[in-house]
């Protein structure tokens, strides 16, 4: 497979790069709670848009600033940070605003698939790539715009790039469809729950039917601790609704010199620090580091536990509006009054929300593996190892 530099594309007039505006062009004063999406930095994931913490501008500053809107089919990279991170505009995301802290590649012609460039911004080969260009010591990594020229890619014929993205795009869209089911299937379950918690008058501490426990970490120095097979969960590994792998793994000497205890499949665990009171369900038994809570309880199901976590942290993130929500510690939880559900009704609501919960854990693992397979084919079809050209699809 021959490679190109993204210098060469375009000085063809295939692509063009664009820098986000000027802090001195987009003000933090400029704005405003309601208007067009800004897509900064925090806002990008592997080719995916992260819609939480989104800035906000005005249809005045939009368009003066209308050279950095995006379109369908543009690729955005952060200047600062992530910069093995991008994502990729869909039609949700056309007409939003660039970032200051975001550059901006888009296609131009019909001789490149812009999707295609940003299946291969998920291989390891540009990752490993863009980090060794961009990593300077203990300074923050940065990106500009001469190191993404010097990106080169694989550029087959458009009829290759084409089938390439057909193949890779059934396993996104099947993925893509499961989370929908999943987050369908949770708003319902959480409108059950909610029902039956609702209609309860019998109200007491929440840590008097629920425990909040702790973590810890094996010390990082001792390479017997860490790189065996059990999944040691922290703040970073918080994505879909059940987590089934973590960033970081421990043996079993390590869970024995660490402070942390084997969590069951269901468990419920929230974040204390960093990224605060994000919630997940172990999809698998796993072990867990300082700066997260394990919620367990001897009388209540584990999948009901998660409905009464979610209660009493929505209600702590409400309490501190305004504020900086920061930290969790345990008092927090000792003050939530909660409303406990009666045996009859937990029961009742547990009929109901088993089922919805076993199917979003049954589609989560089946995303697993699906993304497994994508990830495996990926660097062998970009790299022309399997040849696709005779391929019907």
């Amino acid at each position: 497979m021959n490679y190109v530099s993204i210098q060469k594309l375009v000085e063809h007039g295939h692509v063009a790069i664009k820098t986000g505006p000027f802090g001195t062009q987009l003000k933090a004063s400029e704005y405003v709670s309601h208007g067009t999406p800004v897509l900064n930095v925090r806002n990008l994931g592997f080719a995916t848009v992260n819609t939480e913490k989104l800035e906000m501008i005005g249809a005045e500053t939009l368009e003066r600033l209308s050279a950095h809107k995006l379109m369908t089919g543009d690729i955005v990279f952060g200047r600062k940070g992530a910069v093995e991170r991008h994502g990729f505009i869909s039609t949700d995301e056309n007409g939003w605003m660039q970032g200051s802290d975001c550059i901006r590649l888009r296609v131009l012609t019909d001789a490149v698939n812009p999707r295609f460039l940003s299946y291969y911004f998920l291989t390891r080969r540009h990752k490993a790539f863009m980090i060794n260009m961009c990593s300077h010591g203990t300074t923050m990594a940065s990106l500009n715009q001469k190191i993404i020229e010097k990106i080169e890619v694989p550029l087959p014929a458009r009829p290759i790039q084409d089938k390439i993205v057909g193949l890779l795009s059934r396993f996104d869209k099947r993925i893509a469809t499961n989370q929908k089911i999943n987050k369908n299937l949770l708003q319902q379950a959480v409108a059950v729950f909610n029902k039956f918690y609702d209609a309860s008058t019998n109200q007491q501490p929440f840590t008097t039917l629920i425990n909040v426990l702790g973590g810890g970490t094996p010390k990082t120095g001792n390479p017997e601790f860490w790189d065996g097979s059990i999944p040691f969960f922290t703040p970073k590994d918080v994505g879909t609704l059940y987590t089934f792998k973590t960033e970081k793994y421990i043996t079993a000497l390590g869970l024995k010199h660490c402070n942390s205890r084997l969590y069951p499949t269901n468990t419920t665990f929230v974040t204390a620090r960093g990224t605060v009171g994000k919630i997940s369900l172990a999809g698998a038994p796993m072990a867990m580091n300082q700066s997260c809570y394990a919620l367990t309880s001897e009388i209540v199901d584990p999948l009901l536990v998660y409905f009464y976590v979610l209660k009493a942290v929505t209600a702590l993130k409400h309490k501190a509006s305004g504020a900086v929500f920061d930290a969790i510690v345990t008092r927090d939880f000792d003050g939530e009054i909660i409303n406990i559900l009666s045996d009859t009704d937990s029961e009742a609501a547990l009929s109901i929300i088993k089922p919805m919960m076993e199917a979003i854990h049954n589609n989560s693992k089946e995303n697993m593996r699906l993304s497994a397979v994508r990830d495996a084919l990926l660097p062998k079809l970009m790299s022309g190892e399997i040849n696709i050209s005779s391929l019907d699809l």
